[in-house]
C-alpha cells in the first residue's frame, strides 16, 4: 500500500465530516505519495524529536493525533517552529498524516480507546454544538467515593499525578481526552456527575464543582495516548507494515 493510499483508507474511517470547524488535519505533508509503506511510527505529537526518530527508523509514515501545521504558515524557514519541522520532514522523506478532532469523535479513536483503558464500557456519546458526539458516558455499575475513583483512573492509565474536584460520588461519567473544560457543562447537560479529561483549567474546573459536577484532570498526554496502539493494528491491516511508537511527551513531574 502506498502514502496515498494509507491516508485515503483512514481518511474514510475518519472522516472530516467529524472534524471541529476550528480544527486543521489530514494529510499534513508529503513529498512522494506513490511510496511503499513499510514502517509507520505512531506519536501523539509531530514534534522536532518524533521526525528524527521515524527518519532514523527507516519509517515512511509519521500518523500523529495532534496536527503538524494547526495554523497558517507565514514562513517555511528554519526560523519558524513549524517551518524547521515541516523542512525535517521533507529532507527525511517522512510523510505526516494527523487525525485530530475527527480521530476524537470517531469510532474506535481517543474516547473510545480512553474508556476502554479506564476498564469502561461506553454507554453513547455527548458533546457540544461543533461536535455533538466527541465525547463518551459511561455508567457505573456500582457508586464509588470520588477520591477512590480518582486513584482508579490514575492507576488505569499510569499517570505520574491526577488532580480532582467535586463533591458528589460518581455513578454517571463523561469521558473526553486531551483539553475538555469545554464539555465540563455539556457533560453535567448529559447527566453526568463526573467528567475525566486530560486538562480543563483552574476556574471552570473550581466553578463546576460548586454546580455540581465533579472534574478529573489526568494530564493531556495520558488520556490521549492510548489511542495509538489502535491506530497501529489498524495501519497494520491496512499495510502489513511494522508499526512503531515515539513517546512526545514533554511534561515532566517532579
Amino acid at each position: 500500500m502506498t502514502i496515498r493510499d494509507l491516508y485515503r483508507a483512514l481518511d474514510e474511517m475518519y472522516p472530516r465530516s467529524l472534524s471541529c470547524e476550528w480544527d486543521n488535519d489530514g494529510f499534513m505533508l508529503c513529498a512522494a505519495p506513490d511510496r511503499e509503506v513499510t514502517r509507520v511510527m505512531l506519536a501523539l505529537d509531530a514534534s522536532d524529536e518524533a521526525i528524527s526518530y521515524a527518519a532514523e527508523n527507516g519509517c515512511q509514515v509519521l500518523l500523529t493525533h495532534h496536527p503538524l501545521l494547526f495554523r497558517p504558515l507565514r514562513s517555511v524557514t528554519p526560523d519558524s517552529l513549524s517551518g524547521k519541522r515541516a523542512l525535517t520532514a521533507v529532507r527525511s522523506d517522512v510523510a505526516i498524516m494527523s487525525f485530530h478532532t475527527r480521530l476524537d469523535a470517531g469510532q474506535g479513536g481517543v474516547n473510545d480507546a480512553l474508556v476502554e483503558a479506564l476498564g469502561f464500557t461506553s454507554a453513547g456519546t455527548f458533546g457540544d454544538d461543533g461536535a455533538p458526539t466527541l465525547g463518551r458516558i459511561v455508567h457505573l455499575n456500582e457508586e464509588m467515593p470520588l477520591a477512590d475513583f480518582a486513584a482508579h483512573v490514575k492507576a488505569r492509565l499510569g499517570c505520574p499525578m491526577i488532580q480532582y474536584a467535586g463533591k458528589r460520588p460518581v455513578k454517571t461519567v463523561a469521558v473526553v481526552g486531551g483539553g475538555g473544560g469545554d464539555f465540563i457543562y455539556p457533560a453535567l447537560a448529559a447527566g453526568a456527575d463526573t467528567l475525566i479529561t486530560g486538562d480543563a483549567g483552574y476556574n471552570i474546573t473550581l466553578d463546576a464543582a460548586d454546580d455540581g459536577i465533579n472534574v478529573i484532570q489526568a494530564g493531556h498526554y495520558y488520556t490521549e495516548a492510548p489511542v495509538l496502539s489502535r491506530l497501529a493494528d489498524i495501519c497494520r491491516k491496512l499495510t502489513g507494515a511494522e508499526c512503531l511508537f515515539f513517546d512526545s511527551n514533554p511534561i515532566k513531574v517532579l
